[in-house]
């Protein structure tokens, strides 16, 4: 039997060491067997491992340095665009020279000549600029052309993304994307089919989508804060009508990309034959009296 004088006795040096040596290894291994449980239960961990990997390469590429990224932001700058590998400039657009006179005005210049129009809030570049029109008539052509010109960052964002199947998952990757876009600015969020994201919200809508909806509007507001931020949350869409009030109001500056009358057809074709012979164009100028094109991508 333990007598209670050896319970109240202090111990010497070596039984403190035995007992702090032996919690360190139980600490440990409660450590490693807790991570590699949840590794075994999340199905995603090697995709979040190889998109990380990706995020690493691409802020090398792009030549960011000292600046820290957290897990989720690396999730995100996996989807990151460096502008001078984006091989597309308004010299490759053809027919829709209002539109990009007014992009030029409205986004362009204003992040190009930062210092011009640094103390005025009415002449900061939008927050929210909404490209809608018929498939296959560039908008996101138009996007990519943007950033390259305006020397923005782009991050093509895509919905499923911001999708996770752990609650509150969601909302920390929609908080990432706009850290992550201001730590890179300028920058461009681009959500190719935003009526798919930003739809409409009902009633029947998931709680965790509604409250990542949520996060992601209110991160979007916090954008206005700072009149000095130069980032700008770019949308496509060919069903405008199915987004909801609420992010309609936060995309002040529409363009509508339509599909292309004569005028614009034979711009298109004049970019598109441009290397090719007389009897080549000969035979296409005859096509498009005869044809319809839906879209410039055609």
């Amino acid at each position: 039997m333990v007598h209670a004088e050896a319970f109240s006795r202090p111990l010497s040096r070596n039984e403190v060491v035995g007992l702090i040596f032996r919690l360190t290894i139980f600490g440990a291994v409660t450590y490693f067997t807790i991570k590699w449980m949840v590794d075994a239960i999340d199905p995603t961990r090697k995709q979040k491992v190889e998109a990380q990997k990706q995020a690493e390469k691409l802020m090398k590429q792009i030549g960011v340095k000292n600046v820290k990224l957290s897990e989720y932001e690396m999730s995100i700058a996996a989807h990151l665009v460096d502008p001078l590998n984006m091989h597309v400039t308004w010299s490759d657009i053809a027919g829709l020279d209002d539109v990009i006179t007014d992009l030029k005005d409205t986004v362009i210049l204003p992040i190009k000549k930062k210092h011009l129009f640094e103390n005025s809030r009415l002449l900061q570049p939008p927050k929210g600029v909404l490209l809608y029109g018929p498939p296959g008539c560039g908008k996101t052509l138009i996007a990519k052309a943007t950033a390259k010109e305006a020397g923005c960052r782009f991050i093509n964002l895509q919905p499923s993304t911001l999708t996770d199947k752990w609650y509150g998952e969601s909302q920390k990757l929609a908080a990432a994307v706009f850290s992550l876009a201001i730590k890179l600015q300028p920058s461009i969020i681009f959500i190719d089919e935003i009526d798919s994201f930003l739809r409409n919200r009902s009633s029947s809508d998931h709680e965790a989508t509604a409250m990542m909806k949520a996060q992601f509007m209110s991160l979007w507001d916090g954008l206005d804060t700072d009149h000095s931020c130069q980032v700008i949350v770019m949308g496509a869409t060919n069903r405008p009508q199915d987004l909801d009030s609420a992010i309609m109001r936060r995309m002040p500056t529409r363009f509508h990309i339509n599909q292309p009358a004569l005028k614009q057809r034979e711009a298109i074709l004049k970019l598109i034959l441009k290397n090719e012979n007389d009897s080549t164009v000969w035979t296409f100028w005859n096509l498009v009296n005869q044809c319809h094109i839906e879209g410039h991508l055609d």
